[in-house]
């Protein structure tokens, strides 16, 4: 049976792609972004190579006080809406963030607007008692590391709401799966140093859909990364501190 997805943050690399394999099983879309242009381009591309119905709308993850307008305009144009996947997100630069007006951004958008727009689907979906919500967080806000701890605690606090969530909707029968990827190739890591085991796009998408069919709450893509980030989690803090992650 075909789903009804809202993708937030449908520009990103990520998000094309696993909008890509949702419209690949049939999956009607609704995607959302700042770009109303490549949004338009997307959604058409999608919509000539898949056949399936494509649905698109501005929506800024800053602009908090737009959210609840927002998102009762994508239950109006998709009132059998199933499920949401929440792809958007800012790196920044960890020098620069180390200005609280910087920084803020950074918390703004990977947190604190993630928080608010998931309320609306949350509360949408525990009244429908169905659905689920898709998180892609970071690997990044299992630890925090002198090279991104600001936008790793931004993240880490996503995981933290996001299970949060699944423990408040589990009974209502609302799937909440949180994704931490590791390095992907995308516009946002380009250029960064020490990346290594990078992904495509293209692979944690498929990865992304095929979770919804398995039990797993918290995945890790590539898997290999659930690993590696449980030895680093491990440290010991006195030896932690004194390495440059």
């Amino acid at each position: 049976m075909s789903e009804a997805v809202l993708i937030l943050g449908a520009t990103s690399a990520i998000a094309r792609a696993t909008a890509a394999a949702f419209a690949a099983r049939g999956d009607a879309l609704y995607l959302a972004s700042r770009d109303e242009d490549e949004l338009r381009r997307i959604a058409a591309d999608i919509h000539l190579r898949y056949g399936v119905v494509v649905h698109h709308g501005l929506f800024d993850a800053e602009e908090t006080d737009t959210h609840e307008a927002f998102f009762k305009s994508v239950v109006t144009a998709i009132p059998n809406l199933s499920g949401v996947l929440l792809a958007f997100g800012y790196l920044g630069d960890q020098l620069e963030a180390r200005d609280f007006s910087v920084g803020e951004r950074v918390i703004a958008c990977n947190f604190t607007g993630a928080a608010s727009i998931l309320s609306h689907c949350a509360n949408y979906f525990e009244l429908q008692k169905r659905g689920f919500i898709i998180g892609i967080s970071s690997v990044a806000g299992d630890r925090g590391r002198q090279s991104n701890y600001v936008y790793g605690a931004a993240k880490g606090a996503l995981s933290l709401y996001l299970q949060g969530l699944r423990n408040r909707l589990y009974a209502s029968g609302v799937r909440v799966i949180t994704v931490k990827p590791g390095f992907v190739d995308t516009a946002m890591t380009f250029g960064l140093p020490g990346m290594f085991l990078v992904a495509s796009p293209k692979d944690i998408g498929d990865r992304i859909v095929l979770s919804l069919g398995k039990s797993a709450d918290v995945v890790y893509l590539p898997w290999f990364w659930r690993y590696i980030m449980f030895v680093i989690k491990h440290i010991p803090e006195p030896i932690f501190k004194r390495m440059k992650l």
